[in-house]
């Protein structure tokens, strides 16, 4: 099965779990960080998917590394170790951050420019664009890009608006060589 598709059902299962005992904010904020932490140490989740290395010692390596996590969130990686799907937790943590996302009407959006925007230009952003996708709040995250040249390109989901001066211009490039 497409590991996306196993880890928005464990993510889904999370999720549920996370609304009964009202940690939503928390186990999102976590998952945030077991996310980095995996994006940021390759050798760990190679190691705990080396098949000579045995489950008790990849468990106490997880519960050593994730510490001070919750208690549900680590038996959620516990499982995951057992049941050999401990590469997935990026796409799960993925997977519960939009179904949370959802559930608060909220989006993320990544704001291409050329330069960093100042704090009235991206709350303006995120007005005009949470409007147009139908979100009560939208979380911008700033990526500085040389070659818009100028203006912005904005990346909802799988959504791009493109008011830049390099997509005008290529715009206008296929429009004359047609």
């Amino acid at each position: 099965m497409n590991k996306q598709v196993v880890a928005k059902r464990y993510a889904s299962a999370l999720f549920e779990i996370a609304k009964e005992q009202q940690l939503l904010d928390q186990l999102e904020q976590e998952l945030r960080v077991v996310k980095q932490v995996f994006a940021q140490n390759e050798t760990l989740l190679s190691v705990l998917n080396h098949p000579k290395i045995a489950l008790a010692k990849k468990k106490a390596l997880v519960q050593e590394a994730f510490a001070n996590i919750s208690t549900v969130l680590q038996h959620t990686l516990m499982l995951l170790l057992d049941r050999h799907r401990i590469d997935i937790v990026n796409d799960l943590a993925d997977a519960f951050i939009a179904l949370a996302n959802e559930a608060r009407g909220v989006a993320e959006a990544i704001v291409y420019s050329a330069r960093p925007l100042t704090e009235d230009e991206t709350n303006a952003l995120a007005d005009v664009f949470a409007k147009k996708v139908g979100v009560d709040t939208l979380r911008i995250t700033n990526v500085i890009d040389k070659d818009v040249i100028g203006g912005v390109k904005v990346r909802i989901g799988n959504r791009i608006f493109d008011g830049s001066v390099s997509g005008k211009l290529a715009r206008l490039q296929r429009q004359l060589t047609r």
